[in-house]
């Protein structure tokens, strides 16, 4: 079975990000601020505040699902429930993250986004790292309709 190359990079990437993440409640405090979390969920951390850990632990699980759907794509895992509207819905997350994450500081009036404006050079590599990881999974999502037998071979590995 040829592997869907797109989907396994953009596996890797998501499940990069949900790694990261899960190192950031151990890195602490620092860590919130040097990934650009902000100084609220910095100091919600350093007071001992679950509010971070549980919000953190939401999107490094949000980001593991999204790579599980990504390797199943590329065929490495049992065809998953609903695969191609997901992988589609994954890519324009990505995507809309990447596309609307800088103009977000500039226009929306809420303190952790004017907090961000001080740290443009975050919301740049972030959104285009988003972008990125989206161009990813809508190529990878365009393949397997490209490849009719790639699918029906993930249906039968899963059986």
């Amino acid at each position: 079975m040829k592997i869907n190359k797109w989907l396994n990079i953009g596996g890797i990437a998501s499940a990069a990000a949900s790694l990261l993440h899960v190192a950031i409640l151990f890195g602490g405090p620092q860590w919130y601020r040097f990934f650009g979390a902000g100084e609220g969920m910095a100091q919600l951390a350093e007071n001992g505040s679950n509010s971070p850990l549980i919000v953190t632990m939401a999107i490094a699980i949000v980001l593991a699902i999204w790579a599980m759907y990504a390797f199943s794509g590329a065929g490495y895992i049992k065809q998953l429930p609903l695969l191609k509207p997901i992988l589609l819905a994954i890519a324009i997350i990505y995507i809309m993250r990447g596309v609307l994450g800088i103009p977000l500081v500039f226009y929306i009036e809420d303190p952790y986004l004017n907090e961000l404006q001080e740290k443009l050079t975050f919301m740049i590599v972030s959104s285009s790292i988003s972008f990125g990881i989206g161009i990813l999974y809508f190529v990878g999502w365009k393949q397997l309709f490209k490849h009719p037998t790639q699918e029906n071979q993930l249906k039968n590995k899963g059986q």
